[in-house]
Formats: C-alpha cells, structure tokens, sequence
C-alpha cells in the first residue's frame, strides 16, 4: 500500500514537471536514464510557472498535500514569491462522504441514540466539504429552533494523515541527507512543524475553544462577528456552531449589489488584523476567502463574518512591542530604527554592521511607498526583506510565520474589495495609538486598573504583615547588634592573644640565645620567666 501511494506521489509529481526543480546534476546517471526512460510520465502543463504546477499537484494530491501547501505559503526562506503566492491560493476541493455516515458519527460522539434525540432537523446533504471535515446544517431543539452547523471530521483521516506524513518524514529525510542544499533547506523541521499544525485541526474542541476565545474579544464589536459555538455538543470529532448567512469577501458583485462600502470594508479588514495581533495577542490565522464572509445588512458600517478558528496564532509582549514600534518606523521611514529594533529584539545578532543592515533595508523598502495597494505585493516585499535579513544572519521567528500568512491574506481581501486603499495612513494611527497605551499615562492606569482586584485581595492582610515585618525587623536589629558585639570582644581577645604570644616568643628566644653564648647568663633567669609568664597570659586571653 505504501508503495502504491509513494509511486501515485511520484508520478504526479513527474506529470507536473516538478522533477525539472531538482538540479541534474545532483541526480545520479541511474536516476537520469530512468527518469527518461518513463515516457508516459512527461510535463504535461510546460505552459504553465512552476509555482501554479506545484500548486495544482497538491491539489491532485489531496487533503494532506493541500494543507502542506498551505503550510509552506508561508515560508518564504524556502521558495521563491511566484511559489508563494500560487500556494496562498490553495483552497480544499474535496468530494464528500456520505452524510448518512455523517449523522452515525454524530449519534456515536454524543452518545444519542437518534439525531433527532438533538436536532429537529438535520441535512444529511453537506453544506461544504473540505480536506479535514465537512458541515451539515440542522436546528437544535434546545435551545429551541435555533439554525446551526454541525462540523465532522473525516472518517479515518487520522490514519491516512498519520500514513502521509511517515512518507512524508522518510523523503525528508533522504532529501536531507543526499541533496546538497537539505541542511539549509531543513525539509525533516518542515514536516515536524506541519504535523504540529495539522493535529491542531484535528481537534474540534480545540478549535470550538479558539472561536470561544475570539468571540469573546470582539463581543458587542461593529468589526467582526464570530458565530456562539454549542459547547454542550461538541467533541473532538463533532462541533456544532451558530449558522451564519453571509456573502464570501471575495464575492465583489453581490458586495455592491448589497450597498457595501468596499473603502471602509478594506479599512475595516486592516484594522481587525491589527486589533487581533496587538490588542489581544490572539489572531485569526487561516484568513482565507473562503473563511471570512461580510454581513449582507451592514451597508455603510460592513462587518465581517468568520468561521474556521483550527488554525490561531498569539505573540508575546515582547516580540507584539518589537513588531508595532517595527511598523511605525517603518512607516515613518525610519530605517536606522527598523535596523536597531532588529537587533536590540535578537531577531538579527548585535555584530552586524547598523549601518549597512539600514542600507539593505532601505534599498527594499523604499520603492513601494506612496504607492496604492494595486501597485504593491507584500508576498515580494516579505520576501525581499527575509533575503536581506538573511544575509546580515537573521534566523527564521517561528512566531511570525503565522502572522505574516495572515498578513499576506489581508493584502489579498484589500486588493480584491478595494486596490486604492492607502495601507500605510490606515494602520500608522491605529499602531501609534498603541504604542501610546503601551508606554504613556494610559498604560499606567491600564497596569493600577488590572492590578486593582490583587491589591483589594491582599489590602486587609497589609497591616497584619506590615506589624511582623516591623518585628522581624527589630529582632534581627537586636540580633544583630548582640552578634557585633561578639564579633568585637572576640576580636579583641584575639589581639590581646596575639601580642602576649609575641611577646613571649620574643622572651624565649632570648633566653635560648644567652644560653647558648654564655652571655649575661644573670638575664637568662628571669627572662625565661616572663617568657612563661607571657606563654600562660596568651593562653588564659585566647577567644
């Protein structure tokens, strides 16, 4: 079986002429005559780039291979831009399975004998179907006729994900090891990270409590809606949600024909990006079209519509300031700032010259301002600056790598919706104001207003604890004082000690020394007493 599947990977790989990405010369003479003996497996789409046969063999791959590329859209310090952005366009375009086999697992998962022991009403006809699970719509009768969505995981994809991604890991390995380029391009790390991800989204109740999470930071927002999840139903197989009606972003015809502003729709899509990223650290990472809907009765105030929270991504304090204070001086220009900021982050290390990284980053970035979204790539411009930080050293921040995914949907929504939108005047206010509340008066209040329910728990304990501080405090000061006073008399015993010795090892030596030379013998006598005496004076006074 593995064998049948590791030749259906090769050969499609083969008939989408990705084979010609491999040098020749990296390949054996053996490798080369076969290669060429396998007629029926010629290029069949020459006319076509590299990056759009990729994208169409994933595809043809199925589930697995399509979520890899979706994985690899967002790494830019291994393919080229028309690479990433052909794989930024990879959607799940996968035929359903039965929807009676749909409801048994339903039933199985929460332990009801009938579906309709829940729903009222259940279509066993999927709404839509994707490479990990497919929905159903039905109406709960508790709460009582309320419309929603039931997600299903796929029947036994957890072994057919389990039995692509060991293939997957033993090519890796062998590209590794024989491929002259593995270790740079650090294909067995890839496959790691994107098994990480997938096992993510094999979680319903993981992602059920994202859309919680994320509902809950956009409650009574004008911005964004995040449908209620029925936590009650939901399992790690099954996840019932709230069914919402909305047009797909990308739709732009039914967008007009319903009255939507596509300026303040576009504006509106940058600002829930950076509302996410930097007011709650808690971001929307899967943000294609396919996801992301517009309320068809929002008119002049758009809202959007989400859904397919399996993928989310968060940042730190620290790396959230470093990357807004990166922003702003990027948008003032302030590429003397964006250089520091990179190495006072340790994104880039401290002995690289300041002045040649600025001069790097200037020859990149200065061409794409006062230009309209129309005019403006981010997929190049990321990968431009990753080339350029590279070469000055910088490694790759795996906690951007969501974040720069997300941010290169964001320019796809804002170029579809609305190509004149001037991203630089709509985000820099947003991102000063921020900065703002991080470091001025308001991130002071913000700080006493968080601390505040810690400081009413332990006020009441304050003058009990302040009364024993005080206490141990003159404890220890009479302790000390007792053990200086030691300190001092012990001191001074053991110079009383030592003189008395000195004096009477003086003595002694000169009453040894008459001895010897019969000198003033009448001086022996009592100089050797006072020796004794200075010997018996220097023992009593020892400490």
């Amino acid at each position: 079986m593995r064998g049948f599947r590791f030749y259906k990977i090769l050969s499609t790989l083969m008939r989408y002429g990705l084979d010609d990405m491999i040098p020749r010369r990296w390949l054996p003479w053996y490798v080369r005559a076969v290669r060429r003996s396998a007629f029926w497996l010629r290029n069949r789409h020459r006319d076509k780039s590299v990056g759009e046969r990729l994208r169409l063999a994933l595809e043809e791959l199925g589930p697995v291979y399509v979520k890899l590329g979706q994985m690899l859209s967002t790494r830019q310090d291994l393919l080229d831009a028309d690479m990433i952005v052909q794989l930024s366009m990879l959607q799940d375009r996968v035929p359903p399975f039965s929807g009676e086999h749909a409801q048994t697992i339903i039933e199985k998962a929460l332990g009801i004998q009938s579906i309709t022991d829940v729903f009222e009403e259940f279509d066993v006809q999927p709404l839509a179907s994707a490479s990990i699970a497919q929905v159903h719509t039905a109406v709960l009768k508790e709460p009582a006729g309320r419309q929603v969505v039931v997600k299903v995981l796929r029947p036994g994809i957890n072994k057919t994900i389990d039995a692509d991604l060991e293939l997957m890991e033993a090519v890796a390995r062998l590209a590794a090891r024989y491929l002259p380029d593995g270790r740079r391009l650090k294909p067995v790390e890839v496959i790691n990270e994107y098994r990480k991800t997938l096992y993510n989204e094999l979680s319903l109740d993981r992602e059920a409590a994202n859309a919680i999470q994320l509902r809950r930071n956009f409650t009574d927002s004008e911005l964004l809606y995040i449908p209620e999840v029925y936590s009650s139903y939901t399992r790690p197989n099954v996840m019932v949600m709230e069914r919402i009606y909305g047009i797909p972003v990308n739709d732009v015809e039914r967008l007009k024909a319903n009255n939507i502003d596509l300026k303040v729709l576009a504006e509106r899509g940058v600002e829930v990006f950076f509302t996410q990223v930097f007011r709650d650290s808690f971001f929307h990472a899967d943000m294609h079209p396919g996801n992301i809907f517009v309320d068809p009765d929002s008119g002049a105030s758009p809202r959007y519509l989400a859904v397919d929270f399996g993928i989310v991504g968060t940042l730190n304090r620290e790396d959230k300031r470093y990357l807004a204070a990166n922003f702003i001086a990027f948008f003032n220009r302030d590429y003397r700032k964006v250089a520091e900021l990179h190495i006072d982050s340790g994104w880039v290390p401290d002995s690289v010259n300041v002045e040649e990284f600025e001069s790097a980053i200037r020859t990149v970035c200065e061409p794409i301002f006062e230009k309209p979204l129309a005019e403006i790539s981010f997929a190049h411009v990321l990968l431009n600056l990753f080339n350029t930080a590279r070469r000055f050293d910088m490694e790759v921040q795996p906690q951007l790598v969501l974040l720069q995914k997300t941010l290169l949907y964001v320019e796809g929504l804002g170029r579809q919706l609305y190509p004149q939108l001037d991203l630089w005047k709509t985000a820099k206010p947003y991102l000063e104001r921020w900065m703002q509340e991080q470091i001025g008066w308001r991130a002071l209040l913000r700080n006493v207003k968080e601390q505040a329910p810690y400081w009413a728990e332990k006020l009441p304990e304050m003058p009990g604890l302040l009364y024993d501080t005080l206490q141990q405090m003159q404890k220890g000061g009479r302790k000390q004082r007792e053990w200086a006073q030691q300190f001092l008399q012990h001191q001074r015993k053991t110079a009383v000690s030592r003189w008395w010795s000195l004096l009477a090892a003086s003595l002694s030596v000169s009453a040894a020394a008459f001895i010897i030379t019969d000198q003033q013998l009448w001086l022996t006598v009592p100089t050797a007493t006072l020796a004794a005496v200075g010997w018996l004076q220097a023992w009593w006074s020892r400490p």
